[in-house]
């Protein structure tokens, strides 16, 4: 005779989350635990709103200890948990779930050590990522990745997803910016990787770390490379007729041997409602904007800015502006960095995040806006081309079921072509929910296996970010693994 299982009942579920909530706060006071229903919703999603879920509760520790204590609780009591940073996560990251609690690190935020001669900073990982910059930039130096939620997004989320930004191009991501981590394991242990040195011995656990979702633990803190501030900087707007044009430049820039700091992407859609929002002086008569930004003495910017335009010349572009001074700089960079809100404005939109190498730029654009047409859905592309990290903002309106359903499928379609193309499912967002389901897409069931292992080994009962990153498809693996813990775990 099968078992039939009963939904919990109601009363159970509170009488359980009464009881932990009890507990929680018995660890680490009524200061830093959220209970409450209505304190509880404002961590019921993240910026991948899209999907929201309660949890049973929320702590907000201010300590490493604070952080190892909650979780040698959950580790003993087999509690799920959700860390958490700022929730700007735009792939459902830090999407919580009914029988977990989330752990948010916002309050650690301080810096504890800034050394100029190694060119380091030791910080809590709830800084926000400007907050960085803003530390050391009085003493000549600066954080380098800048995503555009840098205002709001922590050090830890950055961390999680490997974040990158606008002037990843040069300084590269997350990953080549951080040089140690103190993170908290599951069971409550604390783990120091790396340090101010430069590089450390042994197996590079700070690579495996660094972009693991919050996978593997929680970090704390963290040792960031900071780089001086360059003597100046100065960007330059080249509009093109049409984006296979403005692909072609970004192609030819990259093939002279110039590393510009960054090398932005605009189509007319983007455009449009950027300028609309921020007054940037983009013009409005193209179909693709580059914002392309190099740095260095007056002689250096000018002679680079002067050779770009020459490669840019060749190909007949319709306007061509390089900024005058510090003022429209800071008006171009705005319309950049407000483009996801600005688009906001206009309709809901879902963010995509898939990378592909610069020869394919041309067809896979063409293809994004057919993907978007056949499913009657609009899109704006606005994205970091030096890279070729794309983010097609695929518009619709999440009041409409169908919109919203044909809006996930055109963005699935946009991730696989991104593969077939030769790039990969995400450059700087992470998996999380949005993309677990196409894992298979990119990965082998071997590849998965091993990356599930890796969880395991970490994480041994999965307690950690659960339903995240891996595929919940249902298809079996193959036998041979069938009772390896980590394939038992999903």
């Amino acid at each position: 005779m099968t078992a039939i299982l009963l939904p919990e009942p109601e009363s159970a579920v509170v009488a359980r989350r009464d009881a932990i909530v009890k507990d929680l706060v018995a660890i680490l006071g009524h200061a830093s635990v959220i209970g409450d229903e209505d304190g509880r919703r404002a961590y019921e999603t993240d910026a991948f709103t899209a999907y929201r879920c309660m949890p049973l509760a929320v702590v907000l520790p201010d300590s490493t200890d604070g952080v190892a204590q909650v979780l040698a609780y959950c580790h003993r009591n087999g509690i799920k948990v959700i860390p958490r940073g700022a929730g700007t996560s735009l792939c459902g990251g830090a999407l919580p779930a009914e029988d977990a609690i989330v752990i948010g690190v916002s309050r650690m935020n301080k810096v504890l050590e800034v050394d100029t001669s190694a060119r380091s900073a030791r910080v809590e990982t709830g800084i926000t990522n400007l907050a960085i910059s803003a530390a050391v930039g009085p003493a000549g130096f600066f954080y380098a990745p800048d995503p555009s939620s840098q205002l709001a997004c922590t050090l830890a989320g950055n961390i999680a997803m490997n974040s990158g930004g606008a002037h990843c191009l040069k300084y590269g991501v997350t990953t080549n910016n951080v040089l140690g981590v103190k993170m908290v394991m599951i069971d409550g242990t604390v783990m120091e990787i790396g340090g101010a040195h430069l590089d450390a011995d042994g197996y590079d656990i700070l690579a495996l770390i660094i972009g693991s979702e919050g996978q593997l633990g929680i970090v704390t803190e963290a040792t960031v490379r900071i780089l001086p501030l360059g003597e100046g900087a100065r960007p330059m707007l080249i509009g093109f007729e049409s984006t296979a044009k403005a692909s072609i430049c970004v192609s030819r820039i990259i093939a002279s041997g110039i590393v510009p700091v960054a090398i932005e992407f605009m189509d007319r859609p983007a455009i449009e409602v950027c300028e609309a929002f921020a007054k940037a002086g983009y013009p409005l008569d193209v179909d693709a904007l580059l914002i392309v930004e190099v740095e260095g003495s007056e002689e250096e910017i000018a002679d680079r800015l002067g050779y770009i335009a020459g490669i840019a010349q060749e190909l007949g572009p319709s306007s061509l502006v390089i900024s005058a001074d510090d003022a429209q700089s800071a008006k171009i960079w705005k319309g950049r960095k407000s483009a996801f809100g600005a688009i906001g404005r206009k309709a809901d939109y879902l963010c995509m995040d898939g990378t592909i190498p610069l020869s394919q730029l041309t067809y896979v654009l063409e293809e994004i806006s057919n993907i978007c047409k056949r499913y009657g859905l609009g899109v704006a592309n606005v994205f970091h081309a030096g890279d070729g990290n794309l983010h097609p903002l695929i518009m619709y309106d999440a009041n409409d079921a169908r919109q919203a359903e044909r809006a996930e499928q055109a963005g699935a379609d946009v991730l696989r072509l991104c593969v077939a193309a030769g790039g990969c499912l995400t450059g700087e967002h992470g998996v999380g929910i949005e993309k677990r389901d196409l894992m298979r897409v990119q990965f082998s069931d071997v590849d998965l296996a091993q990356q599930m292992r890796i969880k395991t080994l970490f994480d041994p009962q999965w307690l950690l970010n659960p339903a995240k990153v891996f595929p919940l498809d249902g298809r079996p693996v193959p036998a041979a693994r069938a009772s390896d813990p980590a394939i038992a775990a999903e």
